[in-house]
C-alpha cells in the first residue's frame, strides 16, 4: 500500500489503531520453549489465535490494524479471509522490510497513528471488554501496560513471564525474576503517539530486540506508565496461550465468559450450565447461530403440540421438551459470540422465534386444557385465556420491536423511560417461565398457568405501551 490508511481516515482519534506482532512477543519471549508450543494459526474454539485477536479488537471498537508479519504472512492472510467478515482495514508490513530493531520502523509506525496505539501480540485470548476499558482509560502522555495475577504456569522453570511491580497504580519496574507479589505483564500495551515518536528517534535499540520494554522503563521513571490490573475487574480477563495446556485454559475462559445481555435466574444457574455442552457439539458440527435458533423453535413447537394432547403424561413430556428448547435457545447466542457471527437479523430472528414458540405454547396448553375438560360448562375458559395470552404476547412482541428501534436511535424522551425499557426488555427475554410451566405440569394444573400467562402478557403489553408512548409520540 503506497497511501497511508490514516491519511485516508484522518478523523481517527483516541485509541483506534492497533499494531499486531504475530511472530514475536512484545517483551521478547523466545520461541521453542515448549514441546507442544502453539502458533498464531492454532485454533481456539474453532478460530485461530491471530484471527481471534483481530476480530476481538474489531468487536471492541478498534478501527484499523497494522500487522508486522514474518514469513507466515500468506497463511495469516488466508486465515483472515475465511470465516466471519472483517470490516476494518488491515495494513501488512513484512518484518524483512520493517525490522523491529530499526528506529525508522517505529518512526514510520508513529506517523501512521493519531492519539494512541495498542500494541498486541497474538499469543493470547482476551475479552473485548478489556480493550473497551483501555479505550476509555487513555490519558494524554500516559502509556498503559496490562497486567494479570501470576498463575501456577508462570512459576514453571521454562516459563519466561515478566513481572510488573506497581506503586499507586503506576509502573515501578519490570523484572524477569519470579516474584509472587508482582503482577505478570500481558502482551497488551497502549502507547501515546508522542512516546512512540520520541522513542523511535533515539536510535539505541539493540540489534534483534524489541524496544518496548526499554521505552516503558524510561517512561516509568517520570510516572508516565499506568498499570491496568485485571484483578480489579474479573470480566477484563486475559489468558496467555503458549502451549496445549494454555489452549484448554483459554477455551474454558471463553465458555465461562458467555453471558447474554438479559438473563434470568434459571438461565444463569441452570440453562447456561447445560447449554455449553450443546454449544460445543454445535461448534464441532458447524451449525450457524440462525440454524440453532430454528432448531430451538422446532423443539418448542413440538412441545406445544404435546401440550395440545391434553393428558398428564403428554404435559410432562411437553414441559421437558420446552425446557430443552430453552436450553438450546441459549446456544445460538453463545455460538455467535464465540465465532463473531452476531448480526441484527440473527438477534431479530431469535426474538421472533421465541415469541412464536411462546404463543404456540399458550395455544397448545389452552387446547389441551379444553380437551381435558370437554363436556364441562367451563371448558370454554381455557380457550378464552389462551386467546388472551396469545394476543397479549403478540402485542408485546410488536411493542418490544418498537422499543428496540427507539433505543437504537437514542430516542428515549427521559432517563426514566430508558430505565423502564431496559427492565421490560430484560423480563421479556427471560426464559425463566419454562420452569414455571414444568412445575404446573408436574402438579397437573396447566390450566392455572393460563391465568398467569393471560394476565401477565396483557399487563406487560400495557406497561410496555405506557413506556414507549411518549417517546414514540415525540419521534412521530
Amino acid at each position: 500500500m503506497s497511501e497511508s490508511i490514516v491519511q485516508r481516515q484522518t478523523g481517527l482519534q483516541g485509541l483506534s489503531t492497533a499494531i499486531l506482532f504475530p511472530s514475536v512477543s512484545l517483551f521478547g519471549e523466545a520461541t521453542g520453549l515448549y514441546a507442544d508450543e502453539v502458533g498464531p494459526l492454532t485454533s481456539v474454539v474453532g478460530i485461530g489465535l491471530f484471527q481471534r485477536t483481530v476480530l476481538t479488537l474489531q468487536r471492541a471498537g478498534i478501527r484499523q490494524l497494522m500487522v508486522l508479519v514474518g514469513p507466515e504472512e500468506d497463511q495469516l492472510k488466508q486465515a483472515l479471509g475465511k470465516g466471519p467478515r472483517l470490516t476494518i482495514p488491515v495494513r501488512w508490513m513484512p518484518i524483512r522490510e520493517f525490522p523491529l530493531d530499526d528506529p525508522r520502523t517505529w518512526e514510520s509506525l508513529a506517523a501512521e497513528v493519531r492519539g494512541f496505539c495498542l500494541l498486541s501480540g497474538v499469543q493470547g485470548v482476551f475479552a473485548s471488554s478489556l480493550i473497551e476499558s483501555l479505550r476509555h482509560e487513555v490519558q494524554e502522555g500516559q502509556a498503559i501496560i496490562v497486567a494479570r495475577a501470576a498463575g501456577v504456569r508462570d512459576r514453571q522453570p521454562r516459563r519466561q513471564s515478566l513481572r510488573v511491580k506497581v506503586q499507586a497504580g503506576r509502573l515501578r519496574s519490570i523484572t524477569s525474576r519470579q516474584d509472587d507479589a508482582a503482577l505478570v505483564a500481558a502482551d497488551l500495551v497502549v502507547l501515546p503517539v508522542n512516546l512512540m515518536s520520541a522513542a523511535g528517534g533515539q536510535g539505541d535499540v539493540e540489534t534483534g530486540t524489541m524496544p518496548i520494554r526499554r521505552w516503558l522503563e524510561r517512561a516509568a521513571v517520570d510516572g508516565h506508565v499506568r498499570v491496568l490490573s485485571m484483578e480489579t475487574n474479573r470480566s477484563h480477563w486475559y489468558q496467555d496461550v503458549r502451549n496445549a495446556a494454555d489452549v484448554r485454559a483459554a477455551e474454558v475462559k471463553l465458555f465461562n465468559s458467555l453471558k447474554g445481555e438479559f438473563e434470568g435466574f434459571v438461565d444463569r444457574f441452570f440453562n447456561r450450565k447445560i447449554s455449553r455442552w450443546f454449544t460445543r457439539i454445535f461448534l464441532a458440527v458447524g451449525l450457524s447461530p440462525n440454524v440453532i435458533t430454528i432448531l430451538a423453535a422446532l423443539i418448542g413447537l413440538a412441545a406445544a403440540a404435546g401440550f395440545g394432547v391434553g393428558t398428564y403424561s403428554a404435559g410432562i413430556v411437553a414441559a421437558l421438551l420446552f425446557q430443552l428448547a430453552a436450553v438450546i435457545d441459549c446456544c445460538d447466542g453463545e455460538v455467535a459470540r464465540l465465532t463473531f457471527t452476531e448480526s441484527p437479523f440473527g438477534a431479530w430472528l431469535d426474538i421472533a422465534m421465541d415469541n412464536v414458540v411462546h404463543m404456540a405454547i399458550f395455544a397448545g396448553i389452552a387446547v389441551g386444557s379444553y380437551l381435558s375438560m370437554a363436556g364441562d360448562d367451563g371448558a370454554w375458559v381455557p380457550l378464552a385465556l389462551g386467546s388472551a395470552a396469545v394476543l397479549g404476547n403478540g402485542l408485546s412482541f410488536w411493542l418490544v420491536t418498537r422499543a428496540q428501534k427507539i433505543k437504537s436511535a437514542s430516542g428515549w424522551k427521559t432517563p426514566v423511560q430508558a430505565a423502564w425499557s431496559d427492565f421490560m426488555l430484560k423480563n421479556v427475554a427471560s426464559r425463566d417461565f419454562s420452569v414455571i410451566v414444568l412445575t404446573f405440569a408436574v402438579i397437573g394444573k396447566l390450566d392455572w398457568f393460563l391465568w398467569m400467562a393471560a394476565i401477565g402478557s396483557m399487563v406487560f403489553s400495557l406497561l410496555m405501551l405506557w413506556v414507549i408512548r411518549p417517546s414514540a409520540t415525540t419521534r412521530a
